[in-house]
C-alpha cells in the first residue's frame, strides 16, 4: 500500500504518463545507435543527432540524409509507442476517475512527448552544423506526428479504463461499444489472415529471400537485415491486406494486386520476398477469401446481441467505418518516399472503400444469417376468461361482487362474491338478526335480490375536536333517547 500523500502519487503518475514511453524509446534507440557505431569502429560524432532523428522517425517523421528522404518508416515501433502510451494512460486512471483528472492525464500524455520533440529538433539542428548531410525535418511535420501518435494512445487508454462511463453518457448509443469490439475483430482478422498469407508467400519465394540476404557476408550485417525486416513486417501485412480486399500496393514502379502484377526494382530487404512475381498465378485471386472471412468475423461480432433493423444497420455501418479508418491510417503511416525507389504504399483511393464494401456487404449478410436482427413483436390479443355469461379480459380487474365505497358495500345481483376477502376495506357488514342468511346451495335460475344496505352506525369518539360544542349542552325538560321520564337529559337542539 502506498502511504504517500495523494498529491505525490498523482504527480508521479503524471510524470510517468508524460515521459515514460518516450524515455524508454530513447534508451532503446541510444543503445542501438551506440552499438552500431561501436561495431563500425566509428567515433561518436553526431550520435545525439542520430538518436534524435530515429526518435522522430518512430513517430513517422521523415529523415533526410544527403538529400535523400527516408519517409517509409517501420510500423512496429509506431505500434509499440501507441501501446506504451495507452498502457501508461490506463494505469494512471481508474473507472471512477473524474473527467477533470482524466483531462490532466491526457494533457500529460501529450505535453511530455511534445517537449521531447522540441528538444530533438534542437539537437538535430545543432548536429547538422557538424554533419552537413543531416538535415533538420519540418517542425510542423515533427510536432504533428508526435501529437497524432500519442493522442491515439491516450484516447485508447482512456477508453480501456473508462469505457463504462463513456457508454453511460446520454448522447452515446448503447450499441457503440459493441461496434468498437466488432471493428477491432474485423481489423485483427484482416491483419492476421494477411500475415498468414505473407508468411506463406515468403516460404514460396524462399530463393528470393536467400538472394536478398546475400548482399552482405558478415554475421552482423545479416542480423541487421533480420532486425530491419522484423520492423517492417506490419508494413508488409498492410500491403497484403490491400491486395486481399481488391486494392493494390506499390513499391516505386512495381504494382501488386489480386488481378495483375507489374514488376520493378524493390529494396534489398528480405521481408519483401513476400511480394509476388509476374506472371500472376490464379492462387492470388483466392486472396479475396481473406477479405470475406474478415467481414464474416465483423458480422458475427455485430450479431452477438440482436437489435431492431435500424439499430443493427447503424451498428454494422459504424463498425465498418471504424475498421476502414484504422486501416487507412495504418496504410498512410506505413507509406512514403523511399529515396530513389520512389513512393511506397497502397492505393488510398480504393483501399478504404474496398474495406467498407466488404464489411458492409458480407458483414451485413452475416448479421442477417446469424440472427442479429430482432423482430418487432406485435401486441398480441388479450386473453379472456369466463366469469359468467360474458367474457372478462385478463387486464381488467376481476369483479368480486362488491361495488361502491367502503362505507356502504353493496352486493351485485347474480354474483354472490368471494367467500373470503383479505381486503380490510371490504369486510362483511352485519345485517342484523332479521337478515336472511345466504343460501349455501345453488338456487337455479331464481333471481337473487339485493338487500337494502344497512348504514353503519358511527361510533362516538371521546376526543372529537370537530364536534359542535353546543351539542354537549342539555336542558331540563329533555331526556336522553331511550331513557324513561326523569332518568336523564338529552342534548339541546
Amino acid at each position: 500500500m502506498d502511504n504517500r500523500p495523494v498529491g505525490t502519487r498523482q504527480a508521479r503518475d503524471l510524470l510517468r504518463v508524460a515521459f515514460g514511453p518516450s524515455v524508454v524509446a530513447l534508451v532503446i534507440i541510444a543503445a542501438v545507435v551506440l552499438l552500431q557505431l561501436l561495431i563500425a569502429n566509428s567515433d561518436m560524432t553526431g550520435a545525439f543527432g542520430a538518436i534524435a532523428s530515429m526518435w522522430l522517425g518512430v513517430h513517422q517523421v521523415p529523415v533526410s540524409i544527403g538529400g535523400r528522404v527516408l519517409g517509409v518508416m517501420p510500423l512496429l515501433p509506431l505500434l509499440l509507442m501507441v501501446w506504451g502510451t495507452a498502457r501508461s494512460t490506463a494505469n494512471a486512471l481508474s473507472p471512477s476517475t473524474s473527467w477533470f483528472v482524466a483531462r490532466w492525464v491526457v494533457a500529460s500524455a501529450l505535453g511530455g512527448p511534445l517537449l521531447i520533440a522540441a528538444l530533438s529538433l534542437a539537437v538535430i539542428h545543432d548536429a547538422s552544423s557538424v554533419l552537413t548531410e543531416l538535415q533538420t525535418p519540418s517542425a510542423l511535420r515533427a510536432f504533428g506526428g508526435v501529437l497524432a501518435v500519442h493522442l491515439a494512445g491516450a484516447v485508447i487508454g482512456v477508453g480501456m479504463r473508462m469505457h463504462r462511463r463513456i457508454a453511460a453518457l446520454p448522447w452515446v448509443p448503447d450499441w457503440l461499444p459493441e461496434a468498437g469490439r466488432a471493428a477491432a475483430a474485423g481489423v485483427l482478422a484482416l491483419c492476421g489472415l494477411s500475415g498468414v498469407v505473407a508468411v506463406a508467400s515468403m516460404v514460396v519465394h524462399w530463393g528470393t529471400m536467400h538472394d536478398l540476404y546475400g548482399i552482405t557476408d558478415s554475421l552482423f550485417g545479416q542480423l541487421s537485415l533480420t532486425l530491419l525486416s522484423a520492423l517492417y513486417v506490419p508494413n508488409v501485412i498492410v500491403g497484403t491486406a490491400a491486395v486481399a480486399v481488391g486494392s493494390s500496393a506499390h513499391v516505386g514502379l512495381a504494382t501488386f494486386s489480386s488481378f495483375t502484377v507489374l514488376g520493378g526494382d524493390i529494396p534489398p530487404v528480405p521481408v519483401l520476398a513476400a511480394l509476388p512475381t509476374p506472371p500472376l498465378g490464379p492462387i492470388w485471386v483466392a486472396l479475396l477469401i481473406v477479405g470475406a472471412a474478415s467481414a464474416v468475423a465483423l458480422g458475427q461480432q455485430c450479431a452477438r446481441r440482436p437489435l431492431p433493423l435500424p439499430a443493427a444497420a447503424a451498428k454494422l455501418a459504424t463498425a465498418a467505418v471504424m475498421s476502414a479508418v484504422v486501416m487507412a491510417l495504418l496504410a498512410y503511416a506505413g507509406g512514403g518516399r523511399l529515396g530513389n525507389f520512389g513512393d511506397v504504399g497502397v492505393d488510398q483511393a480504393t483501399f478504404a472503400p474496398a474495406i467498407l464494401l466488404w464489411f458492409v456487404g458480407v458483414g451485413g449478410l452475416t448479421v442477417v444469417m446469424a440472427g442479429g436482427i430482432s423482430q418487432v413483436r406485435k401486441p398480441r390479443p388479450v386473453a379472456v376468461r369466463k366469469a359468467g355469461p360474458e367474457a372478462v379480459p385478463d387486464d381488467e380487474p376481476y369483479d368480486d361482487g362488491f361495488v361502491g365505497d367502503s362505507e356502504s358495500p353493496t352486493v351485485v345481483m347474480g354474483s354472490p362474491g368471494p367467500s373470503a376477502d383479505p381486503d380490510p376495506v371490504r369486510d362483511e357488514v352485519d345485517l342484523g338478526p332479521d337478515a336472511d342468511p345466504e343460501p349455501e346451495d345453488d338456487v337455479g335460475d331464481e333471481p337473487y335480490y339485493e338487500p337494502e344496505p344497512v348504514p353503519r352506525a358511527r361510533e362516538p369518539r371521546p376526543h372529537d375536536l370537530d364536534d359542535d360544542p353546543e351539542a354537549h349542552f342539555v336542558t331540563d325538560d329533555d331526556d336522553w333517547p331511550g331513557a324513561t321520564s326523569g332518568e336523564g337529559r338529552r342534548p339541546a337542539d
